[in-house]
């Protein structure tokens, strides 16, 4: 195949979780710290890394088919609604809120009141949207990083990202606004949906990956049960569909299998061992297809 499937994969915190997500898919590789372009497994596949901010006009530009990115960045670049960018999967990783932050006293002594403000940020468009939104007398100041330093002597209030809010906090800010909420996409071109193998290739990599995060939610458990408690206990059972159910040796009972959600293990198990089952087995998943 003299083409290959150009992926871009967002160095930085996001690498991680991404890098791990498509090894469970079987697409390895390795990476040199000084090397923006690893080695990849997939022969059919070319990987380069670049900061998850450049990722989605360089997809909608064509540089590449597909990547992974924030969908912060994809507003923050205007394509969100791009007929050259498409969204295949939100991975769920990364979740963070954009929110604006002003100092907690400025706030207490009504210093928004009437100032001409400076508000900071990484987000140019965001912050511009969210200044004309709330007809705020502010002036854009455009940061790269730290942003939440700068306040109170550098700027009066803040638009950036946090997961917990614990940043803000320490430096003591206050959240006044919630503005978006952003996790990682894979995203594509439109060139390469176009394209006939590179739009099967990408449908494969996001079946694949989807079904590694359906397995993430969920774990298969195994028990056995005997014939008297089986009417009661299988009309319990929170599967998918239905459960598997086979006869014990000998017509003792029946094993029967379920996958649940992972999140309700701890009280489902015992609410089973009190309707008659036993040896009951948990196991990880790693792939669910629907």
């Amino acid at each position: 195949m003299s083409d290959k499937l150009k992926m871009v994969l967002p160095k930085g915190r996001l690498q991680e979780k991404v890098a791990n997500l498509l090894e469970r898919i079987g697409i390895e590789f390795s990476i040199n710290n000084r090397s923006y372009r690893p080695v990849c497994s997939d022969p059919d596949i070319e990987i380069k890394l670049l900061k998850p901010q450049n990722i989605p006009s360089l997809i909608a530009l064509g540089r590449h088919d597909c990547g992974f990115t924030g969908l912060d960045w994809i507003i923050e670049e205007e394509l969100d609604q791009s007929e050259n960018l498409t969204t295949l999967l939100d991975l769920g990783f990364n979740k963070v809120r954009i929110v604006a932050a002003v100092p907690e006293d400025l706030l207490e002594n009504g210093g928004l009141d009437g100032k001409r403000l400076v508000v900071a940020s990484e987000y140019r468009k965001i912050a511009q949207d969210y200044i004309h939104k709330k007809q705020l007398n502010a002036l854009l100041l455009k940061t790269h990083g730290a942003t939440e330093a700068l306040p109170p002597e550098d700027a009066d209030m803040i638009i950036d990202n946090t997961s917990t809010g614990s940043t803000l906090r320490m430096n003591r800010l206050e959240i006044i606004d919630e503005i978006l909420t952003s996790t990682t996409r894979f995203i594509a071109s439109g060139d390469a949906l176009a394209t006939s193998w590179k739009c099967e290739k990408l449908e494969q990599i996001q079946m694949l990956m989807q079904s590694a995060l359906n397995a993430d939610q969920r774990v298969l458990l195994e028990m056995n049960v005997a014939k008297e408690d089986f009417d009661q206990l299988v009309a319990q059972l929170p599967c998918m569909r239905s459960p598997t159910v086979a006869p014990l040796y000998g017509d003792t009972g029946f094993a029967v299998k379920v996958s649940v959600p992972t999140k309700d293990v701890p009280k489902l198990i015992p609410q089973l061992r009190a309707l008659g089952a036993k040896d009951i087995l948990e196991y990880r998943l790693e792939k669910i297809v629907l």
